[in-house]
């Protein structure tokens, strides 16, 4: 009789190791999401004045009420040194030691300026965005798409942080 309670006692063990080993492997992609990698910052377009108000005549007040704005919707500040934005047309703005406060936005005007934590300036003498249709593409260091804003015909097709 011990023999067969041996034995009988040995599969009650293995099956009740079976079951823990299933439950541990359906708990661990929980556990694995608990300790999870902090999100990347996040920078985006989050305004697009691409219609400068009033006459296009092309001075520098009417360049400079052409801009766009992005939004670091981080705490944490973002380095956007080697960062880019760009039109359809290939017209880029190459931002040059230029740190992102968390929470906080700036605006890349197209005329000349001087630069502030706020304003940065192109220091353009034409118009870069389309008043009838244009995307504004933000690329990182690496050249990796980060956001874009599009309006006009092509405005449903690109983009994920739409204005």
């Amino acid at each position: 009789m011990s023999a067969s309670v041996s034995v009988t006692a040995r599969r009650f063990a293995a099956a009740a190791l079976a079951a823990g080993a299933l439950v541990s492997v359906a708990a661990l992609p929980a556990s694995a999401a608990d300790h999870a990698r902090p999100p990347l910052p996040k920078v985006g377009i989050s305004a697009v004045q691409y219609d400068s108000p009033g006459r296009d005549d092309r001075s520098n007040r009417s360049l400079n009420k052409e801009w766009v704005e992005l939004t670091n919707t981080t705490r944490q500040a973002v380095n956007l040194d080697g960062w880019t934005l760009k039109d359809e047309s290939g017209h880029t703005y190459t931002f040059d030691h230029y740190r992102l406060a968390g929470r906080a936005s700036v605006r890349v005007h197209t005329g000349e300026g001087n630069d502030t934590r706020t304003d940065l300036f192109q220091d353009r003498r034409a118009y870069v965005w389309n008043n009838d249709h244009d995307t504004a593409t933000l690329r990182n260091d690496h050249g990796r798409y980060v956001d874009d804003s599009s309006w006009g015909r092509d405005r449903h097709l690109r983009g994920s942080m739409r204005r």
